[in-house]
């Protein structure tokens, strides 16, 4: 008999219609984990609803121009459901999806796996490096959503996988895709993009810069490619200071290079999403070709590639101690 196993993917999740947006990003203005300060405990619903209230409108014409929603709950499903299959050679594996800001919210996640009540659980934040603001944020929703009640797996977290082999030889292989599509690679300029943070965050020990850089590096080593690379951040919002140098300058110091090929890697998404999607595909590309740089590309999100499935079942494998079969022992 197979071994129960269930797995949790926790995503950042994102409206599944244009009305949602506004309570999406309540949500998400709401989290401890990303408003923080003395306080916080009082201010941090109006400031949430302000904030949500302001964005809303022009958050709404991004996601109007790729579809009206986000397709983030979509690419996380068919993530859970390849891995899923992927598992079932070694276990009975039962794969949910905990979404931090709209549906699947982690209580339905929570739900669905008291139902199959797997002997072992893998809680897995989609976010290849660690920061306190998404991973933390999902482990911490856990931690105050989950009650044993009859139901009391042995849980194992993979809290990033930004080094893991597997992982790497998926982002190397989608890099090599794109960039085999150029002429000539050696014009190219690889731009790997992540998503910025308050520098305060990284100030206070949060990792998340120092394992973005050190993606980038593993990466590139694996890949040998001849291209020029640089490293951005991108979706800086508010006022403060944020890690730098963002995406805009950079196509404004290569277009003031003279750079004419570009191809940007999104370095801390698994997934399509507003920020690759309408960020980097719209926004960027207007800005490139606005200054002179005709050919701009963006390696698709690794999605549910093959590879990159692959890779999380070995994540899966390793961390419950299964890279062969593993099969309960039947009764004597």
């Amino acid at each position: 008999m197979f071994l129960k196993l269930g797995v949790i993917l926790f995503q950042l999740g994102g409206p599944d219609s244009l009305e949602a947006i506004q309570p999406f990003l309540y949500n998400l203005f709401c989290d401890p984990d990303i408003i923080d300060f003395p306080f916080a405990r009082i201010a941090r619903q109006p400031l949430a609803r302000l904030i949500a209230s302001r964005r809303a409108g022009h958050v709404a014409h991004h996601y109007a121009e790729i579809g009206g929603k986000s397709p983030l709950l979509e690419y996380t499903k068919r993530q859970a459901a390849a891995l899923e299959t992927a598992l079932r050679a070694d276990f009975d594996a039962r794969v949910a999806v905990a979404m931090r800001y709209w549906h699947p919210f982690t209580e339905e996640a929570i739900r669905d796996m008291e139902r199959h009540a797997p002997a072992e659980l893998v809680l897995l934040p989609l976010y290849p490096q660690y920061s306190k603001t998404t991973t933390g944020s999902s482990l911490n929703e856990w931690s105050r959503r989950f009650h044993p009640n009859g139901w009391n797996p042995r849980v194992h977290t993979i809290e990033q996988f930004y080094e893991d082999e597997g992982y790497l030889q998926s982002v190397v292989e989608a890099v090599g895709r794109s960039l085999a599509g150029f002429e000539d690679p050696r014009e190219v300029d690889v731009v790997f993009s992540a998503h910025s943070l308050p520098v305060a965050v990284v100030e206070k020990g949060d990792p998340y810069q120092r394992q973005i850089e050190r993606t980038a590096d593993l990466v590139w080593l694996r890949g040998g490619w001849p291209s020029r690379r640089h490293l951005c951040y991108q979706s800086k919002v508010g006022a403060s200071k944020w890690l730098r140098p963002s995406m805009h300058e950079t196509i404004r110091r290569l277009a003031a290079e003279g750079r004419k090929h570009v191809l940007v890697v999104p370095i801390s998404f698994v997934s399509d999403h507003v920020e690759t999607l309408h960020e980097i595909e719209i926004e960027h590309r207007a800005q490139a070709r606005g200054l002179g740089i005709g050919d701009f590309r963006m390696v698709p999100g690794l999605n549910d590639s093959p590879a990159f499935i692959e890779a999380l079942a070995g994540l899966v494998r390793s961390r419950v101690g299964a890279a062969a079969p593993h099969r309960a022992a039947l009764p004597g």
